[in-house]
């Protein structure tokens, strides 16, 4: 059995130096879905145990349409980690949500075109509900822990996902502002749907680094502007983190744990041996 651990983090290589963070060990795993973005880092922090995986590898040198989604919540799940905060850099498209701010969102828009969405198929299918895509109870807890910090923080709005990695025109900014979008970024999707799938616990800490391209009296998002903002809250995120660590109690009250309970609608005996094996990780609790 692996170890049960109280967080893992996906997101940028500012959280692995992490004061406080002690005897550490790196996993690199190779899971039915491929490998991960980068080794994955399972250490104690706080007196609990975490794990941290750069969704973007170390370096960042992977694409947000690249990153393989799926091995990486596979392989968090496999270390025994039951709930995810995913790290993510945004523009906003809200006037109120400022550049520096931090954004907890509740709604997502998938407008990604090109990426695999799901775990299931090859003779299995599933349908998870995710109209409420996020754990309440996470992104609640998540919400505190920010605003301990003292930084400027936001519960709730819709994250809308482009493909990237280009950032959007000005008709598409308007036109994400027009669906009542408050935010926008490149990785939230497919991995906030495939947690569910998981059956693992996931929010998200947006850091706000931009106004997108639709106000015109602010300068044109550029990377430069993103890793500057991101640089200045990285303390914030850490910090939050340590707040979240200690906060959260040990068993999960959400239903992310049963969200395939009622899924599952492929008879047992019409599952392919083959993919009952790569799945069983996942779906063995209700195949028994």
């Amino acid at each position: 059995m692996p170890e049960k651990l109280s967080l893992a983090i996906l997101g940028g290589s500012g959280l692995y130096s992490m004061s406080g963070l002690t005897n550490t060990t790196e996993h690199d795993l190779e899971t039915p879905f491929g490998k991960t973005s980068a080794p994955i880092i399972v250490g104690t922090l706080e007196g609990k145990r975490v794990a941290f995986l750069a969704r973007h590898g170390v370096g960042h040198h992977i694409m947000p349409t690249e990153v393989p989604y799926r091995a990486n919540i596979y392989a968090l799940k496999a270390l025994g980690a039951e709930r995810i905060v995913s790290i993510n850099a945004c523009g906003s498209l809200r006037e109120d949500y400022a550049p520096g701010s931090i954004v907890i969102p509740d709604q997502i828009f998938d407008n990604t075109k090109e990426r695999t969405r799901t775990f299931f198929g090859d003779g299995l299918v599933a349908h998870v509900g995710v109209a409420d895509p996020f754990c309440p109870d996470l992104s609640a807890a998540l919400e505190k822990a920010v605003m301990e910090t003292g930084a400027t923080a936001h519960a709730g709005g819709a994250f809308v996902v482009i493909e990237g990695p280009r950032f959007s025109t000005k008709a598409e900014s308007n036109t994400f502002r027009s669906w009542g979008m408050s935010i926008v970024g490149m990785t939230a999707a497919p991995e906030a749907f495939l947690a569910r799938e998981a059956e693992m616990c996931y929010a998200i800490m947006a850091h706000v680094t931009d106004y997108d391209v639709w106000r015109v009296s602010e300068a044109t998002v550029t990377v430069e502007m993103v890793i500057q903002t991101l640089n200045k809250n990285t303390q914030a995120a850490q910090t939050a983190i340590r707040h979240l660590v200690t906060s959260l109690p040990e068993e999960r009250t959400c239903t992310c744990d049963s969200a395939l309970k009622s899924a599952i609608i492929t008879q047992p005996s019409a599952i392919p041996p083959s993919t009952r094996q790569k799945l069983d990780l996942l779906v063995r609790k209700y195949l028994l």
